[in-house]
């Protein structure tokens, strides 16, 4: 037996695949899937693959769901882009909601925070500085109540 004979090891199988991107972080059932069919995997292999990997506990939405609103909120996003970023991982409204509902975190503290890292503590005071301050808070994914909460009750209606 040659050299390269031995050396040569057989294609990983699509269990082992899936496998290898859940160590590196969690994956939705969808966006794995998308990867191992990427990969060539065949889709039913590919879900036989995953229904495998979901029963012994290496791929879990619901954690996967978890870990993405902690992470999110944590870099200053609000609960409706984080909403939607859920619903694009194919999780369905139940998984969504759930998740959504298990975060623990302060949303209005969250925009504050945030407004005070990107815009200072003069945003109180300045009218134009109040907009840009909404303008970010919006494009981040925030309700307006959770706006005005982080502005102070400012009212942007006028």
């Amino acid at each position: 037996m040659s050299d390269s004979a031995r050396s040569r090891k057989p294609p990983p199988t699509a269990t082992q695949r899936a496998l290898g991107l859940l160590v590196r972080r969690e994956h939705s059932r969808k966006e794995l899937s998308r990867k191992l069919v990427a990969r060539g995997v065949e889709a039913d292999e590919a879900a036989a693959a995953i229904a495998k990997l979901s029963e012994a506990g290496w791929q879990d939405d619901a954690r996967f769901a978890e870990l993405l609103v902690r992470s999110r909120a944590a870099s200053g996003h609000g609960p409706v882009h984080v909403r939607a970023e859920l619903r694009m991982h194919g999780l369905d409204s139940d998984a969504v909601a759930a998740a959504m509902e298990g975060f623990d975190g302060d949303w209005n503290a969250i925009a504050r925070d945030l407004v005070r890292r990107r815009l200072g503590a003069q945003v109180a005071k300045d009218p134009a500085q109040q907009r840009r301050a909404a303008d970010l808070l919006l494009r981040r994914g925030f309700a307006m109540d959770q706006v005005r909460a982080a502005l102070g009750g400012v009212d942007f209606d006028d």
